[in-house]
């Protein structure tokens, strides 16, 4: 566990790791490119086991994600995942020609 600006993140920190890009592929499931250069699969559907996360059940609230300064974030913010933890609960994704 580590703590930034307040705010307790589980797992390790991966130094300046943060989320550029991402696009919903499937229900709970979504591309991500991280500033590693690499895109990862990320299933959220384990998010659902945790109260703070019962709103992304509602399809509409799951695919009106944003990216703020580097951080996954739903419904103005009240919902976020560190990208840490997102790159960790992530599987490497290579595109088939």
């Amino acid at each position: 566990m580590y703590v930034i600006d307040g705010v307790a993140y589980a797992g390790e920190l991966v130094s300046g790791i943060e989320v550029v890009a991402a696009r919903v592929v499937d229900e709970l499931s979504m591309l991500v490119e991280f500033s590693t250069g690499e895109t990862r699969l990320f299933d959220a559907a384990y998010l659902l086991e945790m109260p703070a996360f019962a709103p992304l059940a509602d399809r509409a609230v799951f695919d009106a994600f944003f990216i703020d300064h580097g951080v996954m974030t739903w419904l103005d913010g009240d919902v976020d995942l560190a990208p840490e933890s997102l790159y960790a609960h992530s599987f490497p994704y290579e595109r088939v020609a």
